[in-house]
């Protein structure tokens, strides 16, 4: 029987691909279109055989296919999605899809919050993994340790990136309130999404449905640092266990050390001693993920000595803290930090991991939330950890109407008002070119945009080394 055919419109991003990559692994006969594809997702998607069209036109939907999954970032007018709806094709959302396919059945793990979820999803995949569980998996990010997004094993668990993002076009609800957790890890909840929450209330009631969806079975892990995470969990029907530096929570961290490749820290348990741990990555909000993993993980039965020896063996997730070139002792570091909070702690664990040495910031203003001047003041003194700042202009400005852009200039004089080096450079070639040359030995350069970049990250490299060949004699 010929395999039932799935498109999906928008494939390229890192869920939509993460779905394409398990319904291709079920049988199914898999295409998708996206307006513009760039690695880490296109080359994952070229590496299983999935082929990816561009742009968005309805000549992609022939021939025509069973299922249409239209993913979030989808609208009215997109070409394609308007053929599926003159046409009545069947369609369906990401989270619908998934959970009718693959969920049902399974203990579903969540990991949710405004920050951390990527990495703290992939760590708890990683533990479960190493210790033989054989776990299911769907992370919006590339976790190094597998080399994959997804995973559809043997095991019982089910690890999901809880996003709060809208589901679809037609479903404007968090696609995490499809999943209908048993267990959940909220990392932190802070406004975000400002094209779909008007406030933060509506955030820290989209986060209050998820704890109710848990049930009285079940199990919330949950950062002890934030009023707004102590709010959303109060009504819990299930059991609560907090972790972070309170003395107070169940699960406490102490004595963080920061070294040049490596990271440790204990954890007590109830207030008594649980485990030491260390791994590779930087950054105090790294060991506040990886604490809520090994919570979650010992509460589903796996021992402390194995939750020690995944974490040391973790690696890290594509565009998270990544080295993606070392060129005549200059490190260029590309992160998907695309909130105030999210960059001020990846350029303070870059403080800590690279002490001494000039630090770079180059910011994209690319997400929904960052190109809005909803964080303005916010997005100043967060990038004020560097010691140079750059900033591009503003991806697709005229999607936001001028009253509500962001005011990147001003983000520029209140930098520079504070004695910051600052410049606003509206495109990549722009800014390789002008910093290029200013770049010396053991400069470290944080590229933070969550988005392609114009093809910043291989632009800026390959800049470096001509500069190099040519100061250099032969």
């Amino acid at each position: 029987m010929k395999p039932k055919h799935v498109h999906l419109i928008g494939i390229c991003g890192t869920a939509m691909a993460s779905l394409a990559g398990m319904l291709k692994q079920r049988g199914f006969q898999v295409t998708g279109s996206d307006y513009a594809a760039y690695p880490p997702m296109s080359d994952f998607l070229a590496s299983l055989n999935i082929p990816v069209s561009q742009p968005f036109s309805e000549r992609n939907l022939q021939p025509q296919p069973d299922l249409v999954v239209v993913g979030n970032a989808i609208s009215r007018g997109n070409p394609e999605l308007e053929h599926v709806l003159d046409c009545r094709l069947p369609f369906e959302s990401l989270p619908q899809v998934l959970h009718d396919e693959f969920l049902v059945g399974r203990e579903r793990l969540v990991v949710a919050g405004t920050h951390g979820k990527t990495t703290t999803a992939s760590l708890l995949a990683w533990l479960f993994h190493q210790a033989g569980r054989a776990p299911s998996f769907l992370i919006g990010g590339m976790p190094e340790n597998f080399g994959s997004s997804f995973a559809l094993a043997s095991g019982q668990e089910f690890i999901l990136e809880g996003d709060e993002y809208d589901t679809a076009f037609f479903d404007k609800g968090p696609k995490f309130l499809h999943y209908f957790p048993d267990a959940v890890i909220l990392t932190s909840v802070e406004f975000d999404h400002a094209d779909i929450y008007k406030n933060l209330g509506e955030v820290k009631m989209a986060f209050a449905r998820l704890v109710n969806l848990i049930p009285g079975r079940g199990l919330l892990v949950a950062w002890d640092g934030h009023s707004n995470v102590d709010e959303c969990v109060s009504r819990a029907f299930c059991r609560v266990e907090r972790y972070g530096f309170g003395g107070q929570s169940k699960w406490q961290v102490a004595d963080v050390k920061y070294m040049p490749d490596l990271t440790s820290w204990r954890v007590l348990r109830d207030g008594e001693p649980w485990g030491e741990f260390a791994f590779s990555l930087a950054g105090e909000y790294n060991v506040l993920n990886a604490t809520a993993a090994a919570a979650l993980a010992a509460n589903y039965g796996i021992g402390v000595d194995a939750i020690a020896q995944g974490l040391r063996a973790f690696r890290s997730v594509k565009r998270r803290l990544e080295i993606k070139a070392e060129v005549h002792g200059i490190t260029i570091i590309d992160d998907f930090a695309h909130h105030p909070t999210a960059i001020a702690e990846t350029l303070t664990a870059l403080r800590t991991r690279y002490s001494g040495r000039r630090l770079w910031a180059i910011l994209e203003p690319r997400s929904n939330t960052l190109r809005r001047g909803v964080f303005q003041d916010e997005l100043a003194r967060s990038l004020s950890v560097a010691d140079e700042v750059v900033v591009a202009g503003i991806f697709k400005s005229e999607a936001i109407p001028e009253h509500e852009r962001l005011d990147a200039a001003a983000v520029i004089a209140k930098l520079r008002a504070s004695g910051k080096s600052a410049r606003l450079l509206d495109t990549a070639d722009a800014i390789v070119d002008s910093i290029g040359p200013e770049l010396r030995t053991g400069d470290v350069v944080a590229i933070l945009s969550n988005g392609g970049f114009a093809g910043i990250y291989e632009k800026l490299p390959a800049r470096l080394r001509v500069l190099h060949e040519v100061s250099t004699p032969a």
